[in-house]
């Protein structure tokens, strides 16, 4: 397949990267840093670019059979998340291709006895000022795009803590935030990427948010 990566050099874009160039897709990397994306390694399969995401046109995005929206930004700015959703899915309404694929935060998933979202414990940290912005906005990317039914997406979602690190064996979920037996929730950005990619070529979700989380 063509799949295209909006934040091709964050932690989560270079992994999606590195797991479908494994697999033989073809890749075109997008990212604002030229001086990144000459560090991703070189491959036959992949082409990168110095893009700007806000100004990707129908065109653009239509050359491809999956779109992954990887981008990351800093909390001040965290309303970009919806911002780009929403101009993604503004230049594909009424289509079937490329698939959007977004990953989404875990502060949108929900968990406890009375199943609150877990944004809400996450405000309660005494750093929170600093990142709260950031799944705060990610949950209003998920609110929105729920009611996007006109165009082809899916969403992911990793687990409390997404961190780097190689893919391990992974858990899915829909909307509950997930744990292993040791009561550890995180999430790899390899594990995701598997997960992303396994959903790319075997698709099993259509229109809504699953989660993974390392097991």
């Amino acid at each position: 397949m063509k799949i295209t990566v909006i934040g091709a050099t964050g932690m989560a874009g270079s992994a999606i990267v590195a797991e479908a160039l494994k697999r033989g897709h073809s890749v075109t990397a997008l990212a604002r840093s030229e001086e990144k994306l000459a560090k991703l390694p070189a491959n036959a399969n992949l082409t990168t670019r110095t893009q700007d995401a806000f100004q990707l046109t129908t065109a653009d995005l239509t050359a491809s059979d999956v779109v992954v929206d990887a981008f990351a930004t800093a909390p001040a700015q965290a309303y970009l998340h919806v911002d780009l959703a929403t101009h993604l899915v503004s230049q594909l309404r009424e289509t079937t291709t490329p698939r959007l694929a977004f990953i989404l935060g875990a502060g949108s998933l929900l968990t406890g006895d009375d199943h609150h979202l877990f944004v809400h414990d996450l405000e309660q940290a005494p750093e929170a000022a600093s990142f709260i912005s950031v799944p705060q906005n990610q949950l209003k990317e998920l609110t929105f795009l729920r009611d996007v039914d006109n165009v082809n997406w899916f969403g992911v979602s990793p687990a409390a803590n997404f961190h780097p690190g190689e893919a391990t064996a992974a858990k899915l979920g829909t909307d509950e935030l997930l744990a292993n037996d040791q009561g550890e929730s995180g999430t790899s950005a390899g594990t995701m990427a598997v997960a992303i990619l396994n959903e790319i070529e075997n698709p099993q979700h259509h229109q809504t948010r699953f989660t993974v989380a390392d097991n």
